[in-house]
């Protein structure tokens, strides 16, 4: 009989954590080693589709509106119950607020394999959200960092060197494949962008929620690169709260009408191919899918040496890496790319290659399967789930 998995990610919408859980999700159930279950808190988001298409039985949700209320038990007990009676195996959880709920669910429903996770190094949470996602950390059985420098940020806040491993992101090559009927100059006007044949493009996919991503740096080194480069032009893909914000930098820095704000891009294939260098400027990572889906794109970077950035990015051979909020370091990596169209091809090339050989969907599901195996095998005399108290537990729900 084949292990019963089940993944629990926070909702459905467009981050780097919900497209990695997605992605896992449907690895696992084309391997056809597991039975597959998915779980959310929140069904809101653009790629509840994607997990609707894959097939699963069902999808529960379990909606939260704080984590110190009674709702909040009620939901944990839901939950422990559904993970009791659909027997569930393994649960794997995928982000802070996951993390917290799915733990203790699972522990209360006796879950034989409980796996947290943590895909940021700091920069994203309060001291009191840091506290209380170790106490869930506590419940797990194994902690999957997505670069070796989360893992070692996780070492460093007390978490037994035992008890955390490191699964890379992977990259479904498909998603930036380009199309065989791509044209550059049609690309570029659906994206609302300018076709002159001399501009080049300077790209950066971000979302505007967070100030960790630091727009600000790549506005400013965009600043020094126009300076040196009119063909220049600076595209940022994302979407969220700080655009306004952002908008007016562009004007008080003097670029606003080379820099364009495009939103969330669907078709990432045709923008990254229409792309000349590709632009990490973020504060803080834990390991960015975006890194990933330029250099599988055959895009030079240009990356701040933040979170695994060095696990992808060998610097001067596949891109360039540079301190966090160096404008000045940034802007002088893209001018030279910008110079020497052979070394940005050459460059791009290799990270491609990179990306093939380390950080593909079968690598990725390689070393999860690996995982999840290791774990049953060591949990196999564990005590056998407490079914009676889960279920006195969910009977008082009613």
């Amino acid at each position: 009989m084949r292990p019963k998995v089940l993944q629990l990610i926070s909702s459905f919408h467009q981050g780097g954590s919900e497209r990695q859980a997605l992605q896992l999700t449907r690895l696992l159930k084309a391997s056809d080693h597991f039975d597959v279950h998915l779980a959310c808190l929140d069904k809101a988001g653009a790629l509840l589709g994607f997990a609707e298409r894959l097939g699963l039985a069902e999808i529960p949700e379990y909606r939260l509106t704080s984590f110190y209320d009674r709702n909040a038990l009620m939901q944990v007990r839901r939950f422990a119950l559904h993970l009791q009676t659909r027997g569930i195996d393994i649960i794997q959880t995928h982000d802070f607020y996951s993390n917290i709920f799915g733990m203790a669910a699972a522990r209360l429903a006796g879950v034989r394999v409980r796996i947290a996770a943590r895909r940021e190094t700091t920069g994203w949470r309060t001291l009191a959200q840091r506290i209380v996602e170790r106490q869930a950390y506590r419940f797990a059985h194994a902690i999957v960092a997505n670069s070796e420098a989360v893992r070692r940020q996780l070492i460093a806040e007390g978490v037994a060197d035992r008890q955390v491993v490191t699964v890379h992101n992977g990259i479904d090559l498909d998603r930036v494949r380009v199309p065989e009927a791509f044209n550059r100059t049609a690309a570029l006007t659906s994206f609302g962008l300018p076709t002159a044949p001399e501009l080049r493009f300077v790209t950066l996919v971000a979302n505007l929620h967070h100030a960790v991503k630091d727009h600000p740096t790549f506005l400013r080194a965009a600043r020094r690169v126009r300076a040196v480069c009119p063909a220049a032009r600076f595209v940022i893909a994302g979407e969220g709260k700080l655009t306004d914000e952002m908008k007016v930098l562009a004007a008080q820095l003097g670029i606003v009408d080379e820099t364009f704000f495009i939103g969330r891009a669907e078709r990432v294939a045709e923008l990254l191919a229409a792309a000349d260098v590709c632009v990490l400027s973020s504060q803080a990572e834990g390991f960015a899918n975006s890194i990933l889906e330029y250099m599988a794109a055959a895009r030079p970077v240009v990356v701040t040496d933040v979170g695994g950035a060095r696990e992808a990015v060998v610097d001067g051979e596949s891109g360039y890496v540079v301190p966090a909020g160096a404008d000045e370091a940034m802007a002088a990596h893209i001018l030279a790319l910008l110079d020497d169209a052979e070394q940005a091809r050459a460059m791009g090339e290799r990270g491609r290659q990179i990306v093939e050989q380390r950080f593909s969907c079968a690598a990725q599901l390689a070393a999860t399967t690996a995982l999840y195996e290791r774990l049953l095998a060591a949990n196999l005399r564990r005590v056998a789930r407490p079914v009676d108290r889960v279920q006195r537990e969910a009977a008082k729900l009613n």
